[in-house]
């Protein structure tokens, strides 16, 4: 006992005395001319550099951030300037419990939280001079490097290990000699560096003996980089990284003589088939071919007798089926990735014989049933059958499992849970989200009081139908882990339950979407450890409680869409660790404090829909993190604040619908970042910024202002466009031409200005246009005929109203087939309608197959050629939904926004047009509204009117038409306005379907031979009379037809007679010997005649 305690003792003594020596060694300062090389370094990259520079301060630079020294000479011997930070947009709530690796999740090499302004690699001198050092740390990780790799990197002849990866912006210089110099050199790490001109890598990286890790994920290699001895001398490598570098085909044979790999990464590319020498890597453990393309079955030779196999992901493939043989041998093999495949029932049987199995994922598939011999998985602790087609209650498959401590069951039909579910006590991660499960709240309280080392459940999406949370009684647990509760998007009501408290591990609460209401309880202050709290899309009333201070590790609060009202406490101002703050659409008023600045990790503030007044703080420029800034639809009045240009990583900013005022002003070099600006709907002036039009925006809205001058024609095609909405200010001059440059613009709205001048004629790079709006302004010209399908492929909304354009309706506007809706009135427009107004096929409708249930189903077409949806991707439904369009509808100026993708019309009105209405137009099937008003057209209505069965308005009032009414439009169901006043119709008003819904006389008005409901006119006497004339009309057109058809028939038969003998000489002298002939024939019979008759005369006198 005592020998014991002796070596107890003499261990700590030893423990202290490596402590001191520790100690006294790290004060060893730095080489003067290192440090000196590390502050060059920085200042070369100062600007906008991560904060772990910062530190870089003083004479002792071995206590620098990422500078490791040698602790006996001093001598620098490691640089890492990897950035440590979470991505921006990352919620642990809803990324880690999707994560089959929760237990062992590290974030540390995360890409940055924060965009890095790319240093350029400029000189060798990056590599700090220490060629003549004993270095063997190089790691530059996702710091942000742009500009050529040195090749002064050769130098550094002790290094053994280089991590330059995730730094996109660096290029592979001509000449990549340097790295056969580093023969030390076993790591080294280029992935997501460009290397796809660099052909000699492979065979430099084989003058490496000491290489054990390589790895080059989404370098751009392709098959011709990769020669067929690539691999050749690496005979000690032991992990290689080939991911995302478009490799095609058959495996090359280049990976066949890895016999030392261990570990080998192949995921995403594009291999079609496993080789049959893949189990001579008889050393592999892990094995990565996800995302490759394979299809059909797993072959019987693919993994036999890779007996030190652990780990084999096939994710994502098309597979579909194993073979039995394919699994055999395996003895240590315990991870099998087979999700999002293309699996059916019943689950491959060959899993059975994988008893060494810990983890297994088979989400993704079609599975329908669990089989029973799941339970038979005795070492199985992470199970994932997300996103199948389970459906029932919970198989009992599960119900021995003893091991399971991860379960994934989302995105399945399931239905209900069985009791012993609950049994399953070893479960940390439950997820069985986006289900059909009706839980009622005991169910819900015995999953928590009996999972007491359950730290993650999620159960949102469900059918959760839950009186009151209050209810639930939380006490059998000594201490529960939970860390994760998930339960939104459900039927949940009540108040928000008090017992929240006990979980006092509880980091992520989230209610969202449920029928919670009442205040939210001082009590949430107890949950300490809270890191995320989400309440959206409830109906919490109220004051924010006081004690949300006491959320100290708080960096997401989520409160939008509820009936919270108030200032907002000073205290939450306090919460230094919150990122993402979200109190929209309350009643919150009053200003928003200064202390606002105080929230320097705040990277996405949303107060918008509020009631907040006074004037937007000048602090907000302190929040350096800030990317997402919405202060829209409040009540801030005065500038906006100069300080907002300091948020250099902001890239969204709404401030639009608020009262601010004051000249617009930016200044060259602010806002850098900015994608989405939005400052519509306030009472600014000035003229539009120069600087705007050089940025990097992708959507501009300075829309409802009191902006003038020029716009500035300096716009930069940035490739990202979408938006440029300019409409209701003071605007004048021309449309810049540089607007057409802009080659990914969607929508284009200038409308609501006073924009003259024509238009110009060049639109080539304007093929993704969906909305241009350049209505009510002073444009003259005419519509331009280069207006075809080959300049606006996929336009649906052309708005010119109110312009002062003239000439005819170019006929080349017919070709914009996705046009839906087309507005040109109030112009100056001249001529016909043209017939071909009939080949706007995104105003019809096409017929579907009649089919049982839907014998008169039909469907809007609005499509372009395909080669141009191939290259310009269409605007999703949520961009549509933010569109505005103006149009008079039933008379009224109405405004279109989330339904302006379903509106279809067409509007000529208010222009010189004359000539008849082309029967062509009835082939508008699809089109809602039609106003021909205001025009000189004639002629009658065509007959065909009744086809266009989705008129809802239609107004032809003030022309010249005549003729009766159609009883053909009886057919227009839809239809509920109408105006056929200040015409010359005549006859009777058709009575049936929605003619008898039309009381109001005024839209017949000035039509003096109309009669019928609902004039005063009746029918049985005017009628009468208008019939009579109409019968004298008739006859007095019959007689004008009958002297017309007989002296057509006169003068055909004349000229066919002497025309032809006036040109036909031989004719002629033919036709005069015929005539002269049957006259002498004719003279000859009378003259025989005659002597007859003579001679019996003569008889009968002397008989007599």
């Amino acid at each position: 006992m005592v020998r014991y305690y002796k070596r107890v003792v003499l261990f700590l003594v030893l423990i202290v005395i490596s402590q001191l020596c520790l100690c006294a060694n790290s004060n060893v300062p730095c080489i003067e001319q290192e440090r000196q090389a590390l502050v060059d370094f920085k200042a070369s990259i100062a600007e906008n550099s991560p904060n772990k520079l910062s530190s870089w301060k003083g004479s002792h630079c071995c206590q620098w951030d990422g500078i490791g020294c040698d602790n006996v000479t001093g001598h620098v011997v490691k640089l890492d300037l990897r950035n440590p930070c979470y991505p921006p947009f990352w919620r642990p709530h809803e990324e880690l419990y999707y994560n089959r690796h929760f237990n062992k999740l590290d974030f540390k090499d995360d890409v940055p939280c924060l965009p890095l302004i790319a240093p350029n690699w400029k000189s060798s001198s990056y590599v700090l001079g220490f060629h003549e050092k004993p270095q063997a740390y190089l790691s530059l990780s996702q710091a942000g490097f742009s500009g050529r790799i040195p090749n002064s990197l050769g130098n550094l002849m002790n290094l053994q290990f280089l991590d330059l990866g995730f730094n996109s912006y660096l290029q592979m210089s001509d000449d990549i000699s340097w790295i056969s110099k580093l023969h030390s050199l076993k790591h080294i790490d280029l992935s997501y560096v460009p290397i796809n001109d660099t052909h000699n890598l492979f065979q430099l990286l084989n003058l490496l003996p000491s290489l054990l890790h390589l790895s080059l994920n989404y370098c751009e290699l392709g098959n011709s980089l990769i020669p067929r001895h690539a691999f050749q001398n690496m005979t000690s490598l032991v992990y290689l990284g080939l991911s995302l570098n478009f490799i095609h085909g058959p495996f090359i044979e280049s990976f066949r003589n890895m016999t030392s790999i261990e570990s080998l990464y192949l995921s995403e590319n594009n291999f079609n088939s496993i080789p049959s020498w893949f189990t001579d890597l008889d050393k592999l453990t892990l094995l990565d071919l996800s995302n490759n393309g394979f299809h059909g079955r797993i072959p019987s030779y693919a993994f036999t007798n890779l007996s030190s196999l652990v780990h084999l992901d096939l994710s994502y493939n098309q597979l579909d089926s194993v073979s039995s043989l394919s699994f055999r041998n395996l003895e240590k093999f315990a991870y099998l990735d087979l999700s999002y495949n293309q699996f059916y029932d019943p689950v491959p049987e060959v899993f059975q014989n994988i008893t060494s199995i810990e983890s297994l994922y088979l989400s993704g598939n079609h599975f329908t049933l669990i089989p029973s011999w799941f339970c038979n998985f005795e070492k199985l602790t992470y199970l994932g059958l997300s996103s199948n087609d389970i459906h029932g209650p919970i198989s009992e498959g599960f119900r021995n499992m003893t091991s399971i401590e991860f379960l994934d069951l989302s995105q399945n039909s399931l239905t209900s849970i069985p009791s012993w579910f609950v049994d399953l006590k070893t479960l940390v991660y439950l997820d069985l989200s986006l289900n059909q499960l009706t839980l009622k709240e005991y169910f819900l309280s015995s999953i928590i009081n009996s999972m007491c080392r359950l730290k993650i459940l999620d159960l949102s999406r469900n059918k959760l139908y839950i009186e009151s949370m209050e209810h639930i009684e939380i006490s059998k647990c000594i201490s529960y882990d939970l860390q994760y509760l998930i339960l939104g998007y459900n039927h949940i009501n009540g108040h928000l339950p008090t017992w929240l408290e006990k979980l006092e591990n509880l980091k992520y609460l989230d209610f969202t979407s449920n029928f919670l209401h009442g205040p939210i309880p001082l009590s949430i202050g107890k949950l300490s450890k809270l890191h995320g709290l989400y309440l959206s899309n409830n109906t919490f009333e109220g004051l924010i409680p006081e004690s949300i201070s006491q959320l100290v590790n708080l960096t997401c609060l989520d409160l939008y869409s509820n009936k919270l009202d108030g200032s907002i406490p000073k205290s939450l101002w306090k919460l230094a660790n919150l990122g993402d703050l979200d109190l929209s659409t309350n009643s919150f008023n009053g200003p928003i404090h200064e202390n606002i600045g105080q929230l320097v990790n705040l990277y996405v503030l949303d107060l918008s829909s509020n009631k907040f007044d006074g004037s937007i703080p000048q602090n907000l420029g302190k929040l350096a993190n800030l990317y997402y800034l919405d202060l829209s639809n409040n009540s801030f009045n005065g500038i906006i604040p100069e300080s907002l240009c300091h948020l250099a990583n902001i890239y969204y900013l709404d401030i639009s619908s608020n009262m601010l005022d004051g000249i617009m002003s930016m200044e060259k070099g602010c806002l850098l970042n900015l994608n989405y600006l939005n400052l519509g709907n306030n009472k600014l002036n000035g003229s539009i910024p120069f600087p705007l039009c050089q940025s990097q925006l992708h959507n501009l809205d300075l829309s409802n202002n009191k902006l003038s001058g020029e716009i500035p024609n300096c716009w930069k095609d940035n490739q990202e466009w979408s938006e440029i909405n300019l409409s209701s200010n003071k605007l004048t001059g021309t449309i810049p031409s540089s607007f057409w440059n802009l080659s990914s613009l969607f929508w284009l709205h200038l409308n609501n200005n006073s924009l003259q001048g024509e238009f110009p004629v060049s639109f080539v790079n304007l093929k993704k246009l969906l909305i241009l709006d350049i209505g009510d302004n002073e444009v003259s010209g005419t519509i331009p005929s280069s207006w075809t399908t080959n300049t606006f492929p996929i336009l649906q909304v052309l708005k010119l109203r109110h312009n002062l354009l003239s000439g005819h309706i170019p006929s080349q506007l017919c070709q914009l087939k996705s046009l839906k809706i087309l507005d040109i009135s109030r112009n100056k427009l001249q001529g016909s309608i043209p017939k071909c107004i009939g080949n706007l096929e995104g105003m019809k409708l096409e017929k579907v197959i009649p089919s049982p249930s839907h014998m008169q189903s039909y469907k809007l077409i609005a499509e372009a050629p395909m080669e141009f949806y191939a290259e310009a991707p269409a605007a999703s439904d949520s961009q549509w939904s933010a569109e505005v369009v103006t149009e008079v509808v039933k008379g009224v100026e109405r405004e279109y926004t989330k339904i302006l993708k379903l509106v279809v019309h067409l509007d000529l009105s208010e222009n010189k047009l004359v000539g008849f209405i082309p029967n062509e137009i009835t082939w508008l099937t699809g089109l809602h509204n039609l106003n021909l008003s205001y025009n000189q057209l004639e002629g009658e209505i065509p007959k065909l009117i009744g086809d266009m069965k989705s008129l809802e308005s239609l107004d032809m009032s003030h022309n010249q038409l005549s003729g009766k009414i159609p009883n053909t439009m009886s057919a227009l169901t839809s239809l509920s306005h109408l105006n056929l006043s200040h015409n010359n119709f005549s006859g009777p008003i058709p009575k049936d379907n929605q003619f008898s819904t039309f009381n109001d006389p005024s839209i017949y008005d000035y039509n003096p031979y109309l009669c019928g409901s609902p004039l005063p006119n009746m029918c049985d006497v005017l009628h009468g009379a208008s019939e009579s004339k109409g019968k004298e009309d008739e006859d007095g057109i019959e007689k004008v037809w009958f002297y017309f058809v007989i002296a057509i028939g006169f003068g055909s038969g004349f000229w066919g007679v002497i025309g032809t003998l006036w040109f036909k000489k031989n004719w002629r002298h033919a036709y005069f010997r015929w005539v002269e002939d049957v006259v002498d024939d004719i003279y000859v019979a009378i003259a025989i005649k005659m002597a007859k008759i003579k001679k019996k005369m003569k008889r009968n006198h002397e008989h007599e």
